[in-house]
Formats: C-alpha cells, sequence, structure tokens
C-alpha cells in the first residue's frame, strides 16, 4: 500500500527568537485537549480547503480552526503560504466574536513571517 500524499504540510510560526508560540500554547493545555486540536488541524491539513464547521474565513488570509474542548472552544488562526499551513496564533475563546487583539497578533505574525521571505 502506497502513502497517502498530504495536502498540506504544517509547520509552527517561529519568532525571530525561535519560540514557537503555538507550540508553547498547545504544551500549556491538557493533553486530551492538545489530542482535540491536533486532530482538528490534520483534519484540515488532508482535507483542505475545508469550510465549517470546522475551518472559518477571518479575511485577510486568515483562517482559524474551530475546536470544540469540553466546555471551552479553543482557536488556532493559520494561513497558507504555498503548500504549507503555518499555525500563527491559538487561545481559548471566551467571547462570542474572535477578541481583537487576538486577530491583532495573528496579522502581525503573518507580516513578520511574508516579510521574512
Amino acid at each position: 500500500m502506497s502513502e497517502i500524499e498530504r495536502r498540506l504540510d504544517v509547520v509552527f510560526f517561529k519568532t525571530d527568537q525561535g519560540t514557537e508560540p503555538v507550540r508553547e500554547w498547545l504544551l500549556s493545555l491538557a493533553k486530551s485537549e492538545r489530542k482535540t486540536i491536533g486532530d482538528d488541524v490534520l483534519k484540515v491539513q488532508y482535507c483542505w480547503p475545508i469550510g465549517r464547521p470546522l475551518v472559518g474565513n477571518l479575511g485577510s488570509g486568515l483562517w482559524e480552526v474551530r475546536s470544540h474542548l469540553r466546555g471551552r472552544i479553543a482557536r488556532v488562526i493559520f494561513c497558507v503560504e504555498g503548500n504549507t499551513m503555518v499555525l500563527l496564533h491559538g487561545f481559548v475563546k471566551k467571547t462570542q466574536k474572535t477578541p481583537g487583539h487576538e486577530l491583532d497578533l495573528a496579522i502581525k505574525r503573518m507580516n513578520e513571517l511574508r516579510s521574512a521571505k
């Protein structure tokens, strides 16, 4: 049996200091929550392009993976560069609407990523 090819590669955004904020955020969560989010990212990786309810379009080239945890909702904001899904920011939602500062941080990281090219 041949190996199934991935639709997208997945990488964590890396800061100038070499840290990976989404990886660090994931490691701060419970193991079961990490698994749920990881499974959702994997679905996006293999089924891209995919829409709601799993993926939402935030505009300006940003997308969100919408994960449902026990009693909480998590979001991983990403952009797609070529055949690569870049995980820019992750957070647990506390309000109905995505807070502006969360979106601003993802946009800042996407701009850093694109200006580094």
